[in-house]
This record gives C-alpha cells, sequence and structure tokens, in this order.
C-alpha cells in the first residue's frame, strides 16, 4: 500500500474508504457523522474534542498536525488490521500524540471478547495475547470487555511508538444523546484501576513506553443529520 495522502476535499470522499461504503454510510450512523463533524472543525479538532482534550494538564496546547480516515494497523494472529475510524497525530508542549479515534452513534463495541473467543484458532489466542501484552492488562480479566475497545487502544500504543510520540489516547466520539454503550467504556478503563467520566481525559499511566489516555466525548448531535 502507497503511503502518500492525498488531502481530503470534502466529507463524501470518507466514503469510499469504509470496509462496506453502501452499508456504512447513511445519515445518522456513526462513519457519515463523524465524518462531517470533523471535516467542518474549524481548528483541526471538533470543538468538544478540542476542549475535552486541552482540559487535561498533558495537553494544554493540543495542535492536530494530520488526520487519517480509515486508518489501517496491523497486528498479529490474523490478516484483518484493526480499521481505525480515525487516526490523528498531535502536538503539545513540544511532544507528540498518538489518536484513534472511534465514532458511535448506537452501535456497540462488538463482541465481549469471550464472544469473540468462540471457536478461537491460534490466530485468535495469538492476537489476545499481543493486545494483553500491549496494554500491560491480564489477560484471564478481558472476558466480558468488549473486543474492539482492545485493539484501537492498542493500536493508539502501536502508532504512538511508530512516530515516537509520547502519549497515545484512544478517543470515543459519541454522538448517542443518551451515551449508549458509555459502561461499557467505563467497564474497560477500570481494568486500569481508573473511572471513566464523559468528555473527561483519563490517564492510566504508562503502557509499553508511552502516556495512555482514555476519554469519550460527546459529539455535536446536529451532524447526525448530515
Amino acid at each position: 500500500m502507497s503511503k502518500i495522502c492525498i488531502p481530503c476535499t470534502n466529507p463524501e470522499k470518507w466514503k469510499p474508504l469504509l470496509a462496506q461504503p453502501d452499508k456504512h454510510w447513511r445519515s445518522g450512523y456513526s462513519a457519515k457523522t463523524l465524518a462531517y463533524s470533523w471535516s467542518e472543525a474549524k481548528n483541526g479538532f471538533p470543538a468538544e474534542v478540542y476542549d475535552a482534550l486541552q482540559n487535561s494538564p498533558h495537553f494544554r496546547d493540543i495542535e492536530l498536525l494530520l488526520a487519517i480516515p480509515e486508518h489501517k494497523v496491523s497486528l498479529p494472529g490474523g490478516e484483518r488490521p484493526s480499521q481505525n475510524d480515525i487516526w490523528a497525530l498531535a502536538r503539545s508542549g513540544g511532544e507528540l500524540i498518538s489518536i484513534t479515534v472511534e465514532g458511535k452513534v448506537s452501535e456497540p463495541f462488538d463482541k465481549t471478547v469471550s464472544e469473540w473467543q468462540v471457536d478461537a484458532k491460534a490466530g485468535k489466542i495469538e492476537r489476545l495475547e499481543y493486545l494483553a501484552a500491549t496494554l500491560e492488562l491480564d489477560r484471564g480479566d478481558l472476558s466480558d470487555i468488549r473486543y474492539q475497545l482492545l485493539h484501537r487502544t492498542a493500536s493508539a500504543l502501536i502508532e504512538a511508538r511508530r512516530y515516537s510520540a509520547s502519549h497515545a489516547v484512544m478517543l470515543v466520539h459519541s454522538f448517542s444523546k443518551s451515551r449508549e454503550h458509555f459502561e461499557d467504556f467505563r467497564k474497560f478503563v477500570s481494568l486500569f484501576g481508573a473511572d471513566a467520566k464523559p468528555d473527561i481525559v483519563t490517564s492510566v499511566g504508562v503502557r509499553s513506553g508511552v502516556s495512555l489516555h482514555l476519554v469519550w466525548v460527546t459529539g455535536d448531535a446536529r451532524y447526525l443529520d448530515k
């Protein structure tokens, strides 16, 4: 795959990048909502994302350097990579920040690990062991955790190491008016000995040599009509 990135001229250019464009590109669903929210942002980040990040002491003067839609991060144990809705590289205080963005409306975070592991072959076992090691979590504690949260967070750390970033952020950008599936996110954050609150960055220490941060951001609901 070429490593040349072409600037995006409008949100509709995101559609062909989706795994299933005709199924996922619909008004009121996360892919299209997220694309319009980020594409129409005036200062790099959507306002609510910027506010949540810059309120963290680690990211007071955060600046978006680039954002890549549908960014794939290779993982061991299978051919399918982690396809992140957005991967962003940012800077604050002279340090680089790797950010994976998972857009949501009412969609769940995929299966739980126990469901995903049914009839698990060697590849899935290898991948889960890799994810647990990367996040420095006990594999035995992951059975009721949503699988998607694991590989999205690992992606942020992997890309942080690749670009020598000091910080990694896994950001859920949710446009659900009732914060559907927030409890799944909160359960995931609790694995790190922390408690999640909407729109507040939770810093969970150093993982794989990188400072890791987790945040749920409430999106602007007007983009649901795009």
